[in-house]
């Protein structure tokens, strides 16, 4: 008797509900510390449909922050990160535009902001808000993670609130500090709101994860 081939989605069968996966266009903007770990979960994850917009290259100090190749560097990052999501998944439908992002072009029906200054995800929020069912930003600054999600009513007024000016930041960048164990598990958390997204359950809109001081604090959708 004929053994059935493997599938490799049966074991997040029960967690990721496979019809609405595969309905799935999804755009990632900024492949850096963050968004290079995000592409990989999803492409991971079974997504069929993956843009990703990046204006940067490859620099020697991102093997060891945002986990690229040694031979990578000097590649465009939308061109490698592209290059290892098709080895994960060789049907995978990847866009690598690289350009900053620009109101002008087309977005997926997900999007996922990993760029490293409110202003910047403040002017792509005003863009694609009315245009994406579902948002998640991702940020971070050393071992100290923000993620915040919203799709339909839930999250959009709450997140308008956390676009404050540039200058109350706390000093520093998430490229001047950055780690992959914690970029991985930011990805990670950003992932997970995709799900609950995706299940229908109501989303995280704001958590906040001290990775030194041990403290994980949620505000769920009402």
């Amino acid at each position: 008797m004929a053994k059935t081939p493997p599938d490799r989605f049966d074991r997040q069968e029960e967690l990721v509900p496979r019809d609405r996966l595969l309905r799935e266009s999804v755009t990632v903007i900024g492949a850096g510390a963050i968004g290079r770990q995000v592409a990989l979960q999803l492409a991971a994850l079974g997504v069929p449909k993956l843009q990703l917009i990046d204006f940067d290259s490859v620099e020697l100090t991102n093997i060891t922050s945002q986990g690229y190749l040694t031979t990578d560097v000097g590649r465009p990052k939308v061109q490698a990160t592209g290059d290892m999501c098709q080895q994960i998944e060789h049907l995978l439908d990847v866009e690598e535009i690289r350009d900053r992002f620009r109101p002008s072009q087309e977005i997926g029906s997900s999007v996922f902001c990993c760029v490293d200054s409110i202003s910047t995800r403040a002017t792509i929020w005003r863009s694609v808000q009315r245009r994406c069912a579902f948002w998640a930003d991702g940020r971070m600054l050393g071992e100290a993670l923000r993620v915040l999600a919203a799709a339909a009513e839930q999250g959009r007024e709450h997140y308008a609130t956390t676009l404050f000016p540039q200058a109350e930041v706390q000093a520093g960048r998430c490229t001047s500090r950055s780690t992959i164990y914690a970029a991985s598990l930011a990805a990670a958390l950003m992932v997970h709101q995709f799900t609950r997204y995706l299940r229908g359950l109501p989303l995280d809109i704001d958590a906040t994860f001290n990775l030194l001081a041990g403290e994980y604090v949620v505000v769920s959708a009402p």
